[in-house]
């Protein structure tokens, strides 16, 4: 049936770049965010950059649960949307609020008063637990500052509205990057905190990209705008359904963030020098590949939409359309990053191994990353626009704890080979993924209507 759906292809790119374009922006910006911070601190050595980086997989974990929850009732924000419901979404914020801000406590807690125990997951060597903590204990307060902010940034995108976030987050890229520069280094009149003063620098922009989000939402009248009680007068039939779908989406992004986690553990054992050469790939990988996932992001909000309109045939045809339009642009991106990647790799102080090991991860990345983006379209796009989010949590938890660690621990441990190969060895999980998921994805079992009834 499907097969008989006309979609308008001027109509269907000027709405995919409205909702994309800021999106992939909006990520690319983010990297930039993050490579800075690498950048900088890497000009420190080998110890502070693998140490940050061991010190950050527990804000990497923190932000794939509150990235899952928030997916998780985007479902409901799009769906809502198209059906023009905005006390609902209002409602669904208020959820979104309750639980990322109680969960994220647990994590302030741990970051604040236990920075080394935390640490000791991740590393067994002293130097880069001690230089981590101090990064940490400062750090701790993101916790709270990022579950505050992104229940408002999901609904700004899942009402199309993805300028928004597009442009706070240059506010906050702007501020890390000057304060990054000048608490690091002790530049421009502010004292020399070098591993610390990049963890201060993040505290800042953080703040200032919440205090952005709260004016464009509240201060300039947004749709979403409302009163305070209007956020918080679910009740508890209303908060059952948005967790039930979003505890699913929570469940996949924290279970399968703490498998990447425990993956840089592993790897994090193999010394300082191979884990900076990751580090600062992975930092590079992410600077041009993050772009790509702005298809995912934006075929959950348009098939949603869709979908909360009863337009299942439509869905399907637009679905097939986004996927194709994803692969081919996460080709062109991870071409592009391969072929830039001697002069962004020179940004690094790295000896002549952790440039070769880089330079080879980089290639791996290269090779892999359109089934990555395939799998990414499928999991936060397709199946969570439908509500298809416990089976796309079972798939990638389990994939990733029953092949990818137990790989990351056995080559890393047992075979000892290089991380660049370690690395190529992992991505066998990314393979069988795939194949998974796309069974799932022709079976058509991943449309559904969730908003009615409520």
């Amino acid at each position: 049936m499907e097969n008989r759906i006309h979609i308008d292809n001027r109509h269907f790119y000027r709405t995919l770049l409205a909702v994309a374009v800021p999106i992939a922006l909006q990520n690319l910006i983010s990297s930039s965010f993050f490579l800075v911070d690498t950048v900088m601190v890497g000009k420190l050595g080998e110890l502070a950059l693998a140490s940050t980086g061991l010190a950050t997989q527990v804000f990497h974990v923190h932000w794939m649960m509150i990235f899952g929850f928030c997916t998780g009732c985007s479902t409901f924000y799009s769906q809502f949307w198209g059906a023009k419901d905005l006390p609902n979404i209002r409602k669904v914020v208020g959820v979104a609020w309750t639980f990322c801000l109680a969960a994220s406590l647990l994590f302030f807690c741990a970051g604040l008063f236990a920075p080394q125990g935390v640490l000791a997951l991740f590393t067994n060597d002293l130097s880069a637990k001690i230089v981590g903590t101090g990064y940490l204990r400062i750090a701790a307060v993101n916790f709270l500052l990022v579950a505050a902010a992104q229940p408002l940034v999901a609904a700004l995108r899942s009402t199309q509205q993805a300028k928004i976030p597009l442009y706070i987050t240059i506010i906050a890229f702007f501020t890390n990057t000057v304060l990054n520069y000048g608490l690091i280094f002790g530049k421009l009149g502010m004292p020399r905190m070098e591993v610390r003063g990049a963890a201060l620098a993040t505290v800042i922009s953080r703040l200032v990209e919440l205090l952005a989000t709260a004016y464009f939402v509240f201060g300039r009248n947004n749709v979403l705008s409302g009163k305070l009680k209007e956020f918080f007068a679910f009740d508890r039939g209303f908060m059952v359904r948005v967790l039930k779908n979003a505890s699913a989406t929570t469940a996949n992004e924290t279970l399968w963030g703490a498998g990447i986690a425990a993956q840089n553990a592993a790897y994090g054992r193999m010394g300082v020098t191979a884990f900076a050469a990751y580090k600062a790939a992975s930092s590079i990988a992410d600077f041009f590949l993050m772009a790509c996932f702005a298809t995912s992001a934006a075929s959950l909000v348009l098939l949603g939409e869709q979908l909360g309109q009863g337009n299942y045939d439509y869905a399907k045809a637009l679905s097939r359309k986004l996927l194709h339009v994803g692969l081919g642009f996460s080709v062109f991106m991870a071409a592009l990053m391969y072929l830039c990647r001697a002069p962004f790799i020179g940004l690094f102080t790295l000896t002549d191994e952790a440039k070769l090991w880089t330079n080879r991860i980089l290639l791996i990345t290269a090779l892999v990353q359109p089934l990555q983006n395939h799998n990414a379209f499928q999991v936060c796009g397709t199946m969570r626009s439908g509500g298809d989010a416990r089976f796309a949590a079972i798939c990638e938890v389990a994939t990733v704890w029953v092949i990818r660690v137990p790989l990351a621990f056995f080559g890393a441990l047992v075979l000892k080979l290089p991380i660049y190969l370690v690395a190529l060895l992992c991505e066998a999980e990314s393979v069988i993924k795939a194949v998974i998921l796309y069974v799932r994805y022709r079976s058509d079992k991943w449309m559904k209507n969730m908003i009615e009834g409520m």
